[in-house]
């Protein structure tokens, strides 16, 4: 038999990998990598930086590059087998990659590297490499002995079967839920979502409207449907996801105490005073405490304005809706009906302009443009038949032929055995390799739209369009890196704090009328967006940010203080209703387990660090501002940011990459001005 996992060739045959190919490469792949390891720390490989790469990288990338794959398919294409199979071995790979970066061996002789007169001559980006090396080996327990020593392996273990168990409760309790009912309590829900629901109905043999709680059906039901009683069911039934409430099974209370209580233990083996602490020494954030000033300076500028929108809103709702005690389970729906009485238009109204081509024809015009690239349709093997593949190219001129720049999948589609949510993850990093060749870097962007209904394309609501310009600068940031180091290529070694600033970036695009008059037709018609359509979705532009923002600092103050505080993991509700007492405006029942799904910092890498959303805002907000002064599409000013952000990576500190590309400090204005939070100047 042979194994996709073990063929040579260039991007993974996604099709044909199965359940049962991935014991047996691993069989392989992790016994290729120790013998790696051993002839590194030989005396055969002198201390000198590509030594050292030739021997291990080449081994340790196709062992990545497989289990990549591996882990991919169980986040878009979970199946029981392949559950099975990735937990059977998520053990080995995990305790291997843990004895790797915690071999004393391996950790001395790169300190040779350091430490030798050749390292001053490396290029910049390998003194980055080399630094961030250094870095990793002391916080993955290189100089802890003994006892300490292998009690932090079995953390590392402990943490990934732990994270694992609490990602495969959400998706679970996300795809076990299903309630049917029949079209007259979906009144005032739009068709769309009608024909979707009657068709899910028809595949189970049943009659009606068959409902889930993944995004596309669930949050039009709560912004559309009429009927009360409806919307609390499926509220109630979304925000005790994965907890007591729900099957013993897939409860993860128990889980977020434990992942907590071992990250912190992994502090105190360290020699932290938290698990923050240490999360945050490879960010460019400097303390829990500074984290949390900004977080808390941030709420007192939002909370004014997050108090007067509850307050129209309670208003609105009593006097036009007949809902004088509003309910979490109304704020979606009273708030879409507010925006349409003020704004005078619906979000049903505005997606049937977002067809799903026309929106990624004008996106892939925007890329083409700014950053001297252009994008084309290419052929993989996909894990799914509604997945697309494409590339990109740039052309170096001199009637040469194009020249290969990076290449990407993009997994659009909402549907079951696939995790909620949307991401970017890479295939391959960009890398000089050491047999000589140029290794291009590929992309998987993943999101979770709703399918197409019919014979007609898919619609996507304004926010599903954000997403995607989201996603897709992360991926800019993975694809169109200009550094041959793997290590510091594209995101890699990029600080997590400044990691959002491509994507949060590209979403000031969906704002803009040059933009999105180019990337709507009617669905029907094939007439662009309305000009004065698009006049009043600026104008609700920033309806309720005030609340959304401090929605996003309520879960980033609850992360930080979850992970520095000692004792907090005793009592998580606890701590996330003291945060909500400090921060919130709108407070939920007693029942509502967010913090059960809050996959970012239990199973997701946030941990500690979900307040780079907003950290990163700051950023993208001003370096944005830099197309505001000189034109949306001015050439050398996207040139200089694809020069100095995208194409630098992690090669340099995220501050020298924002001040080659800005000339200066990053300022908060910007961010505040787009939120339409500035405070108003008194004569």
């Amino acid at each position: 038999m042979t194994n996709p996992l073990l063929q040579a060739s260039d991007l993974p045959a996604f099709a044909d990998i199965r359940p049962e190919h991935v014991t047996p490469a691993l069989d392989e792949l992790l016994p290729a990598a120790e013998a790696a390891l051993e002839k590194a720390v030989g005396p055969d490989v002198p201390a000198d930086y590509d030594a050292l790469s030739a021997v291990l990288d080449v081994p340790l990338e196709r062992l990545s590059r497989a289990w990549g794959a591996v882990g991919h398919l169980n986040a878009v294409a979970n199946t029981p087998e392949l559950r099975a199979a990735y937990n059977e071995n998520l053990g080995r790979v995990t305790e291997f990659h843990t004895k790797l970066g915690a071999d004393e061996r391996l950790y001395a002789k790169y300190k040779a590297v350091a430490t030798s007169p050749a390292a001053a001559a490396l290029s910049a980006p390998r003194r980055r490499a080399l630094s961030n090396a250094m870095r990793d080996f002391l916080l993955s327990g290189a100089e802890l002995q003994g006892e300490a020593k292998a009690r932090f392996a079995a953390i590392q273990e402990l943490q990934a079967e732990k994270a694992q168990a609490f990602s495969e409760h959400v998706l679970d309790a996300t795809d076990g839920y299903a309630l049917t009912v029949t079209a007259d309590r979906l009144a005032g829900v739009p068709d769309d979502i009608l024909q979707a629901t009657r068709e899910a109905a028809a595949e189970k043999g049943d009659s009606g409207h068959r409902l889930s709680l993944h995004m596309p059906v669930w949050m039009p039901v709560m912004q559309y449907a009429t009927d009360r009683a409806l919307r609390e069911n499926l509220y109630h039934a979304y925000v005790t996801r994965a907890s007591e409430f729900g099957p013993p099974e897939r409860d993860n209370s128990a889980l977020m105490r434990e992942l907590v209580e071992l990250r912190q233990e992994e502090a105190g083996l360290l020699g932290y005073p938290s698990f923050a602490d240490v999360s945050l020494v490879a960010k460019m954030a400097e303390s829990p405490v500074q984290v949390m000033g900004f977080l808390r300076d941030l709420a007192a500028r939002a909370r004014p304005h997050a108090e007067r929108d509850m307050a129209e809103l309670r208003a609105f709702a009593a006097e036009h809706l007949a809902l004088p005690d509003l309910q979490p389970w109304d704020l979606a729906y009273a708030s879409e009906k507010l925006k349409e009485a003020r704004y005078a238009f619906s979000e049903q109204e505005v997606k049937q302009y977002f067809t799903e081509p026309r929106v990624l024809e004008g996106l892939f015009r925007i890329v083409e443009t700014l950053f001297e690239v252009r994008i084309r349709p290419d052929t993989a093997a996909t894990w799914n038949d509604t997945v697309r593949f494409f590339r990109i190219e740039r052309s170096p001129g001199d009637g040469q032929p194009p020249q290969l720049i990076g290449q990407f999948y993009l997994d659009a589609y909402a549907r079951n055995g696939k995790r909620p949510g949307a991401w970017m993850d890479e295939v391959r990093g960009r890398w000089a390799r050491p047999e000589g060749s140029l290794q291009t870097p590929v992309a998987q962007l993943v999101c979770n739209f709703a399918s197409p209904v019919g014979d007609k394309p898919a619609l996507l609501t304004h926010d599903d369009v954000i997403t995607l310009f989201h996603e897709f600068g992360h991926g800019l940031h993975h694809m169109l890196t200009q550094v041959n180091d793997l290590a510091v290529a594209g995101i890699s070694g990029v600080e997590w704090d400044a990691v959002e600033l491509p994507s949060q970036f590209m979403e000031n695009f969906c704002w803009e009328w040059e933009v999105l008059s180019r990337l709507t037709a009617h669905v029907d018609t094939g007439a662009p967006l309305p000009r004065e359509l698009f006049d009043r979705m600026t104008a609700a532009r920033n309806f309720q940010s005030g609340l959304q923002t401090l929605r996003q600092i309520e879960f980033a103050l609850f992360d930080m203080r979850l992970h520095a505080e000692r004792g907090a993991s005793a009592d998580v509700q606890k701590l996330l209703d003291e945060v909500r007492a400090e921060v919130a405006v709108v407070v939920p029942p007693a029942y509502n387990r967010f913090q059960h799904t809050f996959s970012h910092i239990f199973a997701g890498g946030y941990s500690a660090g979900y307040y780079s959303y907003k950290w990163a805002e700051v950023l993208s907000a001003d370096a944005y501002a830099a197309f505001e002064e000189s034109g949306l599409f001015d050439a050398d000013t996207g040139r200089r940011y694809r020069r100095e952000i995208l194409e630098a990576g992690g090669s340099r500190p995220a501050i020298e990459s924002f001040r080659a590309f800005r000339g200066r400090e990053p300022r908060i204005d910007a961010l505040l001005r787009h939120q339409g939070m500035v405070e108003e100047r008194r004569a």
